[in-house]
C-alpha cells in the first residue's frame, strides 16, 4: 500500500474502522478475532444492519502504533471472506 498515514497522523492514535460485510452472526467475532492477532484488547464493535438486512456494518475503534500497523489491519480485515469493504 502506498499510504501517507505516517505523514498525517501521530502515533499511537485511535482509528475507527468500519467494516461492511455479508449479514451473518459470526461477522463481528471474525473481525474482532483478526484484530486480536495484531492489536490485543477489549473491543466493543457496533453492528448496524442495512435497510434490507443483507449486510452488516461494524464500527470498531482500534489503537494503532504505525503506518504499517494500519496497513496490516486493512489487509487482514479485507481477507475475511464475508467482508466486502473496509473503511
Amino acid at each position: 500500500m502506498n499510504t501517507k498515514f505516517d505523514e498525517l497522523l501521530e502515533f499511537p492514535t485511535v482509528l475507527n474502522f468500519k467494516v461492511m460485510g455479508v449479514a451473518c452472526d459470526e461477522l463481528p467475532d471474525l473481525v474482532v478475532g483478526e484484530l486480536q492477532k495484531h492489536t490485543p484488547g477489549d473491543y466493543a464493535p457496533k453492528v448496524k444492519a442495512s435497510s434490507k438486512g443483507n449486510y452488516h456494518s461494524i464500527s470498531i475503534a482500534v489503537t494503532v502504533i504505525s503506518k504499517d500497523h494500519i496497513e496490516t489491519i486493512y489487509k487482514t480485515l479485507n481477507a475475511i471472506e464475508e467482508v466486502r469493504y473496509v473503511l
